[in-house]
This record gives structure tokens, C-alpha cells and sequence, in this order.
């Protein structure tokens, strides 16, 4: 794996990431596809949009369909017939969330299936290893995420538990040429532990470093600060990716403080609830005054959706719990995140970045 940075403006990049898969122009939005599908959307949009790389998870395929499965398949792109790279998330956050009866010890994690409540060990060679038969192209260490309010002792503790198992996740992972592994920065909101984390992290050999444990309801300006002293301290040439983020604010925000990945939910389960963002602002398709309007979501958007149906049609397929609606509000919803992610990057090649306004 390679990355070349082509061009900056003051602490934004605009680069090239190379993989087996082929060039990846960042900064860069990656759908999430958690089960191995972007949520209602096939991987024809996908390709047809121009996306390179998606999220998928660890947790969740580890469960269903089970790792097996997807062995025998070969990996999780033969699987899901996708010819393009996929990011792994380790399942460190997910057990947090969604386990039920957790219980961390320095070696690993216990937790119950959130599907069926059977008992699941996890530690970080067995998180390499099922990313390994995922074959993804990018591999994420194993890590523990605080949440937030969060005391300075007991993240501390967290992030001495998280530096272990990132050691051990690196030390299981096996090189190979076109894939690579990033590790986490953690650390709560504590800048004397982000500091620890990212000057332990920078002497090891990975390819790329996110920064994790923010958008955890902490708050827009605590977050780009957070993420602001995490990337001073960072490796220049080597990728960051601020996970879990988010609305096109925040990605701005973001890219200027020198993150070059992004995921989030947020355009897809938008769409499934009938919110659409566009150009002039957030549009709940399900309000009654767009009943009856012939205008597309958005004027200044190219997408198959803007320019054949009107927000009275979308607003009757929504209102009638039609699967057609959250997929059409879906591929908007993508295709105006591949949009700005564009105009983020020309803002950088460019040199007028701090004129752009989303």
C-alpha cells in the first residue's frame, strides 16, 4: 500500500492511496457496508458514483454469516462480488455497543452475540485473523472505545489496554503487497494520553492511523480540537482517517485539520428515514408541504434521482413506507457526498479551500 500526498493547503492534503485495487483519490468518503452491503444500494451505484473503497465490520461478519462462509467464498470481495478495496473495522467498538454482558480483560474481551447470546471470546489476534479471511485490503487493530464523559484514570487504563493489543495486532498481522493495517489513536479527551498514544504509535511500522473514540457526543468544537492535536503529532506521510464522521461540517472541518478518511452512517440511514441532504440545507421529504411540489430534492445536484423524480413523488413513496423511497433518498444522499468530497478536494489543488461553504 502506498499513499502519495499531492498537493496541500495549509494542513489539508489532497493524495492518491494505492492499494491491489487501484488509486484512491483523498480525502475520501467511504460508504459504510457493514454486513458486507452499503444498505440498499447495489454495487453498480457504487461503482457508478466512482467509490473505490467501503467499510465493512469485523463484528458483525465474525456472527453472520460467519467467518465459514465467507472462507469459502475466498473473502468478503469475492462474497459480495466487489472488485474494489474494503476497510475492516477491528469490532472493538461494536462489542462496546451491542455486546451484551461484556467483560475486558488485559488479553481480550467475553461478550454475549447480540443476535442469539452465545458466548464470544475476541482478542486481537483472533480480530487480525478473521480480517485476514475477510481479506481486507485494510486491516484496523484491535482497540477498546471509551465513552464519553470518560475519567482521565480510567482512560488511561483503556489506553494502556488498547496499546497491548495494538502491539499484538501488528505483530499477528501479515504483510502483503497492496493491503496494509492502520492503527487507532485513543485516548478519550485527555490530550495528554492522545499525545502518549500518537508518539507509540508512530514508532510502529503501519501504514496508515486513525484516529478513534470521537463523535461520541462530545461536541463539534471539542471534536476538531480532539482531531486537530491528534494529526500535529501525526506521521505527514502516512494516511489518517477520523472514524465515525459525519455531516459534510464536520468533514470540512476535518480535512482542514489534515484527515484524509472518512465513514459514517449518516448518508445512508438518512436516507431510510426520509431525510435528504442537498444544497440548501437537510430536506424531510415526509413534511407536508412537499406533497404536491414538482421541484427535484436538489437543483444543483446531477444524480439519476434529482433528475427524474420529483419531491412529491419521493414524498409519496416515504409517506407509504415504499423500499423504493429510502433507496432513492440513499443514492442521493451518496452521490451528494461523493460531491462534496470532490469540491473538498479541488478547494485543496486549488488553494481556496477556506472559501467553500457546504
Amino acid at each position: 500500500m502506498k499513499f502519495i500526498i499531492k498537493s496541500t493547503f495549509k494542513k489539508a492534503r489532497a493524495g492518491i492511496l494505492s492499494t491491489k485495487y487501484g488509486e484512491i483519490e483523498t480525502p475520501v468518503f467511504m460508504p459504510v457496508g457493514t454486513l458486507g452491503t452499503v444498505k440498499g444500494i447495489s454495487k453498480e451505484i457504487l461503482h457508478k458514483y466512482n467509490f473505490d473503497i467501503i467499510l465493512a465490520n469485523t463484528y458483525h461478519l465474525m456472527l453472520r454469516p460467519g467467518m465459514d462462509i465467507i472462507k469459502k467464498f475466498g473473502g468478503l470481495n469475492k462474497f459480495m462480488s466487489w472488485n474494489k478495496s474494503i476497510l475492516t473495522d477491528s469490532g472493538g467498538f461494536q462489542i462496546m455497543s451491542l455486546g451484551k454482558n461484556v467483560k475486558v480483560d488485559d488479553e481480550g474481551v467475553t461478550f454475549r452475540s447480540h443476535l442469539d447470546g452465545t458466548s464470544i471470546r475476541l482478542n486481537a489476534e483472533k480480530s487480525v485473523e478473521v480480517q485476514k479471511y475477510l481479506d481486507a485490503t485494510i486491516t484496523m487493530t484491535f482497540d477498546e472505545c471509551v465513552p464519553h464523559p470518560y475519567s482521565y484514570s480510567d482512560t488511561e487504563i483503556s489506553l494502556n489496554r488498547s496499546s497491548k493489543w495494538t502491539k499484538r495486532s501488528l505483530n499477528a498481522y501479515k504483510k502483503k503487497r497492496g493491503y496494509g493495517i492502520f492503527a487507532i489513536v485513543q485516548g478519550g479527551m485527555h490530550k495528554e494520553l492522545r499525545r502518549k498514544s500518537t508518539e507509540e504509535l508512530s514508532t510502529m511500522d503501519f501504514d496508515g492511523y486513525a484516529v478513534g473514540g470521537l463523535a461520541v457526543g462530545e461536541g463539534q468544537e471539542l471534536m476538531s480540537d480532539i482531531t486537530n492535536y491528534c494529526t500535529s503529532n501525526l506521521p505527514f506521510d502516512k494516511p489518517r482517517y477520523l472514524m465515525g464522521v459525519g455531516y459534510p461540517s464536520d468533514i470540512l472541518r476535518a480535512v482542514k485539520n489534515g484527515i484524509d478518511m472518512f465513514d459514517c452512517v449518516l448518508p445512508t440511514r438518512s436516507g431510510r428515514t426520509g431525510l435528504a441532504f442537498t444544497t440548501n440545507g437537510m430536506v424531510k421529504i415526509k413534511n407536508a408541504k412537499y406533497s404536491k411540489d414538482n421541484s427535484p430534492l436538489d437543483y444543483d445536484c446531477s444524480c439519476n434521482i434529482c433528475t427524474n423524480y420529483s419531491k412529491a413523488y419521493l414524498h409519496h413513496l416515504v409517506k407509504s413506507s415504499e423500499i423504493l423511497g429510502s433507496v432513492f433518498l440513499t443514492q442521493h444522499n451518496l452521490f451528494y457526498y461523493k460531491k462534496i468530497m470532490k469540491k473538498i478536494r479541488k478547494g485543496i489543488i486549488e488553494g481556496n479551500l477556506d472559501n467553500l461553504k457546504l
